[in-house]
């Protein structure tokens, strides 16, 4: 009884375990096919007909002589002698606006007219003055005349001329203050009395935001409107503490408009401030523009600016073999394990076939057409690589791995 039931367990148990062998077998063998692919998802292999098909060029890996730069970022602006806005110096009511927002005009151009009854009291005040200075000026000379005859007292003298000098003085103010409210004196003297004064521009430029209407009241020392000249702008820059010292005067810049489709424009370092931003702790850094495209540059626009702080001897490639991909650069080198024909094999079909793998790479400073680059990894000194084509390579493993 005893040796039937150890029979009976020993045939349940049996395929219990044949179940489970067959199990782990097959999750082995998931694991090295993962593996492999894994490795297959890193390299290519393209014969040549294919690679002249897609355009794939090899080249090597040189040593360039790149500019060296330090990014920074900042706003276009305009020096404060090129902004202007235009003020009122005596309250009053706005009769008529002549101009436009964004339109041009020129220095003195009118733009307003402001009416203010107490313009008249001035005016009239200006006349009296000029009546009595008429008489106070002929007693000064009378006097003046009887004091070289010996006839007069030093006295009476005295009096006209404090009186004369007094008058005159108070005359010279009040034509003084015509002028400022755009008034010609030599018009009052002629009968031309002004109800109004005119507002004019300051400086030539372009009428920017306008803030006040006709028939709106206006206090003294309120701006009615601003006027830019941006053929003046300049950019300031924030440049941070590490890259400080790398910055000096001179240095050229070669600058993109962040929102206007990375135009590019040039410009230089004119200005390094001695003080540190409170937000930012970095030193605003002023550059000049050389705007002779004639772009429209607007003070406020955003800009990325590189800093030209010299020359380095660094490694480089063509700015076609580099790819990116999940915000990781790579390049495609030719697999230095294929021994045959430096990295070729010859196929059954006796057409050669060459190996890439893919590699990846920081890259640095770009111009004229090549890249600083730094290897994640040890790089031979006579790899080849795809200088063209790598964004080829690159779909064909990503599609390698989508059908993994």
């Amino acid at each position: 009884m005893k040796h039937l039931i150890k029979v009976t367990l020993l045939l349940l148990f049996v395929p219990f375990l044949l179940l489970q062998s067959c199990q782990q077998g097959k999750g082995e063998n998931a694991e090295a096919s993962h593996e492999e692919h894994g490795h297959e998802e890193e390299e290519i292999a393209l014969n040549e007909a294919q690679m002249k098909a897609v355009g794939i060029k090899l080249g090597t890996v040189s040593m360039k002589n790149l500019h060296t730069v330090v990014k920074a970022n900042g706003q276009l602006a305009v020096p404060p002698q090129n902004r202007a806005n235009v003020s009122v110096l005596s309250g009053g009511i706005i009769s008529n606006i002549s101009v436009l927002e964004g339109e041009q005009v020129r220095k003195g151009q009118f733009l307003a007219s402001i009416e203010n009854q107490d313009l008249l009291k001035i005016q009239q005040d200006y006349l009296s003055a000029k009546n009595s200075f008429s008489y106070t000026s002929a007693e000064y000379e009378r006097q003046k005349q009887l004091r070289q005859a010996g006839a007069g007292t030093g006295k009476f003298f005295q009096s006209a001329e404090a009186a004369y000098l007094s008058e005159k003085s108070g005359i010279a103010a009040i034509e003084n203050q015509l002028r400022q409210l755009g008034i010609s004196p030599g018009e009052v003297s002629a009968g031309k009395m002004k109800h109004g004064f005119p507002l004019r521009s300051p400086i030539s430029g372009t009428i920017g935001k306008i803030t006040a209407n006709t028939g709106s009241f206006i206090q003294p020392g309120t701006s009615v409107m601003e006027v830019v000249d941006n053929s003046k702008i300049h950019c300031d820059l924030i440049v941070f503490e590490k890259d400080l010292m790398k910055v000096k005067n001179g240095q050229e810049v070669n600058f993109q408009l962040t929102n206007q489709d990375d135009q590019q424009v040039t410009g230089r370092i004119t200005g390094i401030n001695k003080s540190f931003e409170d937000e930012s702790k970095g030193v605003t850094v002023h550059a000049v523009i050389d705007n002779q495209a004639g772009k429209n540059l607007i003070p406020g626009m955003y800009v990325t600016a590189l800093i030209n702080i010299g020359q380095e001897h660094t490694t480089a490639v063509p700015q076609d073999a580099v790819v990116r991909s999940a915000g990781r650069e790579y390049i495609f080198v030719v697999d230095n394990h294929q021994k045959e024909d430096q990295g070729k094999r010859e196929t059954k079909a006796g057409s050669k076939e060459v190996h890439f793998r893919k590699l990846e790479v920081k890259t640095g400073t770009a111009e004229l057409g090549f890249i600083q680059i730094s290897p994640l990894e040890t790089l031979s000194e006579d790899a080849r690589i795809a200088t063209k084509g790598a964004f080829y390579l690159l779909s064909k493993i990503t599609g390698g791995s989508d059908s993994h």
